[in-house]
Parts: C-alpha cells; sequence; structure tokens
C-alpha cells in the first residue's frame, strides 16, 4: 500500500473526484484477490497430497490347476511303408491318395509275367520229377526179385533204392521250386498288411518298380490310435524324477500322472483325453531335451499323420497364493507387486512366480505370506510409503472364474 501511494496522489490530482474514488476500489478488489490466492496455495501446501483409493485383495492359500502345453507333432500307430519284392511295371492302383483301406484289401498290381513263366516252369518241372521217380521205383520193383533169387547182386538192388532216394527229392526240390516261384507271383499282387488310410502315390500307371527303389509304392497310415510325441528339457525331466510321491519306478510315475489333452491346430480340444506312456531315455545332445509320447484314441479318423498339436498336462496346487497378473509389474527382469502395510501404507515387494500360470494368475513361490494385502487394478507408478484408502474386494470377485 505504502508502493502505491505516490501512485494513487498522482493520479487524485489528474482526474475528478469521482474517478479518483472508482479507482481506488478497483485497485482494492485486485489487492484483496492477490492476497486470497496466496493464502489459499499456502493452505493446499501445508495440508499435503490427496489420499487416493485404490481396490485391495487379502491374498489367502487356494487350489488351482496349471496348465502346462507343450508343441507336439502327431504320429499314427502305425506308418507301413507299402515296397514292391519283385521288378516289373505297375499295371493298376486300385486306390486313390486319402482313401481308407481294410486289412487285406487290394492296393496294387504289378505286371511281371516271367515270375508267372517261372510257376509253369516249376509245375513242368514237378511233372519230370514225378516221372522219374516212378521209373525208379520200377527199377527197384524190377530188382528186387531178382536179388532174392540170387539172379543178380545186391549191389544192384542197392543202386536201384539210391536211385529212387535221388528222384525223390529231386521231386521235394521242384515242388519247392514251384512254392518259390508261386510266392513271387503272388507278390506281384499287394494288399494292405493293417486297417488305415492311403498316403502318397509317387508312382502311377506303366512306372517301373524294383525291390530296390528308393520310394515306397505308398505308406498305409494306422490312425486307430495316434501318438503325439513333445520335448521335456533337462531340467524338467530332472524334476520329475526327483518328485517325492512315494514311488521309485520310473514306470509308477508315469502311471500317477493325470490325463492329458490335445489342443488341436485350430485351438479346439480334442474329444478324447490320453496319457503320457513312455519317456525316452536318452537325452538329445544337440536340443537337450528327451522325447515324450503320449498316446490318444482315434476312433473316427479325425486326426492324421504328420499333423501338428499341442500337449496340455494339468498341475494341481492344492495351497498357493495366487496373484492376478494384472496386479503385478515387472521391472529388471524382476516382478512386483503392491504391498499394503498395516497403516495403509504401500511398499513394493519382489516376487517369485512359477514358470506356468494358472489362467490369469501367478503362483508365487517366494516374497508374499498369506495375509498380505496388494493393490489391484492399474496402480502405477505409486512409491513406498504413499498412504492410499484401501477398498477391500470380495475373493469371489477375483477368482469367480478360476479352474
Amino acid at each position: 500500500m505504502m508502493l502505491l501511494k505516490p501512485f494513487y496522489k498522482a493520479y487524485h490530482v489528474l482526474l475528478p473526484k469521482n474517478w479518483a474514488l472508482l479507482f481506488t476500489i478497483v485497485l482494492s478488489t485486485i489487492i484483496l484477490s492477490s492476497c486470497g490466492s496466496k493464502n489459499k496455495q499456502a493452505a493446499e501446501g501445508q495440508g499435503g497430497e490427496q489420499i487416493l483409493d485404490y481396490k485391495v485383495l487379502t491374498l489367502q492359500p487356494r487350489s488351482a490347476t496349471l496348465n502346462v502345453d507343450y508343441p507336439a507333432s502327431i504320429q499314427g500307430q502305425q506308418n507301413i511303408e507299402i515296397r514292391p519284392k519283385v521288378d516289373g511295371f505297375v499295371e493298376k492302383i486300385y486306390v486313390d491318395e486319402g482313401s481308407i483301406v481294410k486289412k487285406g484289401q487290394l492296393l496294387f498290381k504289378i505286371n511281371a509275367p516271367q515270375y508267372e513263366q517261372d510257376v509253369r516252369t516249376a509245375q513242368a518241372g514237378i511233372k519230370t520229377a514225378e516221372a522219374d521217380l516212378s521209373l525208379a521205383k520200377m527199377q527197384v520193383n524190377k530188382v528186387k526179385p531178382l536179388v532174392e533169387k540170387d539172379i543178380i547182386s545186391h549191389y544192384e538192388l542197392e543202386s536201384a533204392e539210391y536211385t529212387q532216394q535221388s528222384k525223390a527229392a529231386a521231386l521235394a526240390q521242384a515242388k519247392a521250386a514251384l512254392v518259390n516261384a508261386q510266392v513271387n507271383l503272388g507278390y506281384t499282387t499287394i494288399t494292405s498288411p493293417v486297417n488305415g488310410v492311403i498316403g502318397a502315390l509317387p508312382y502311377k500307371l506303366g512306372s517301373l518298380v524294383t525291390s530296390t527303389t528308393t520310394d515306397p509304392l505308398t505308406t498305409v497310415y494306422n490312425t486307430s490310435n495316434i501318438y503325439a510325441y513333445f520335448a521335456l528339457n533337462e531340467k524338467q525331466l530332472l524334476d520329475f524324477s526327483k518328485d517325492s510321491t512315494g514311488t521309485t519306478s520310473f514306470k509308477s510315475k508315469l502311471s500317477k500322472l493325470p490325463d492329458v489333452t490335445l489342443i488341436l491346430s485350430d485351438g479346439t480340444t480334442y474329444e478324447h483325453t490320453g496319457r503320457v506312456e513312455t519317456v525316452n531315455g536318452l537325452i538329445n545332445t544337440a536340443t537337450g531335451a528327451a522325447n515324450v509320447r503320449a498316446g490318444f484314441i482315434n476312433p473316427r479318423g479325425l486326426i492324421r499323420s504328420g499333423s501338428s498339436a499341442t500337449v496340455r498336462i494339468p498341475n494341481t496346487i492344492k495351497s498357493g497364493l495366487l496373484v492376478p497378473q494384472s496386479a503385478t509389474y515387472e521391472l529388471q527382469d524382476k516382478r512386483f507387486v503392491y504391498l499394503v502395510d498395516n497403516k495403509n501404507k504401500i511398499k513394493n515387494v519382489a516376487i517369485q512366480v512359477m514358470d506356468n500360470t494358472a489362467g490369469q494368475f501367478y503362483v508365487v513361490t517366494d516374497g508374499l505370506h498369506a495375509g498380505d494385502k496388494i493393490v489391484l487394478g492399474s496402480a502405477n507408478n505409486l512409491r513406498d510409503s504413499t498412504t492410499i484408502k484401501p477398498n477391500p474386494v470380495s475373493e469371489a470377485s477375483v477368482y469367480g472364474n478360476l479352474k
């Protein structure tokens, strides 16, 4: 006010009396407003920061099922390559690629006339051997009474009997040659050894095939049962081997594993569950993993060999602390939550969780205890010792969809 007096006196002289009075009122209003604003800012500074409320969850042990997924490749129970055993030309093809066949069903006919000729030759050889044997028998019958009457020596009889035995052996050999020729001829007609599905047909009508041909005529895939092959790394295999369930036999451990499910390539779950059957005893040095086989039935033939899928193995946690993923944040490869103490102050706490999740929840292995309170929702950048107003939420609203 002292600084404004010279200014006021100057204008008081120049302006009329009424104008001087009006100017005095306006000037006083501005000065009072300025003082009030400063007083308000000072009051807010003395009152401290505004306390905000956040949703808070009290942790209690719960049971949950953790699903562990492994990429898998599918193979049928049998993948049988159909190869020719004789040389010849493909005369007929009775099936098409992808056809479903039954055991014994005709697949191919190979044109190999040389084997038909071998059969005829063997049949003729049998007739010749039979004739020779009959002649040898006649010779024995002729010599035998003469020996008995001492007309000729016993040597002649023994010679005739040996000749008969030789001709009998020749007949047996001829019969064996016929059987062998008939077997070779039978190889020109190829049938399916099992029930299954026909694969690719690389050779068309008229193609020359031999027993040394690189590619098979086709492959029959028996998919009545299917095998899903996936891999366990060395750490997972050791964890499984050290499982303290009281069983010592590896086979017994496998039998105690729960049923597994198969997630198909379109994301749907296969209608039949399966079992883990075997674990390869050799760890691949290149990948550091061992192959595992799970078996599934495939009565409708829905799944084909060579397809891809995901094997899902459930792991039941009977008592664990489950934290929603949205209530955590990651910093420098560590995961943190906002812990609320008894004075409603925040503390950033590092936690350790299992590699596998239970839906949208982490299973905490270290850093939290039963009864601890954590902040839910989008609580970002809360500093230690920040005071909040806790808004407790029910467990049902958080874990309602947990299986």
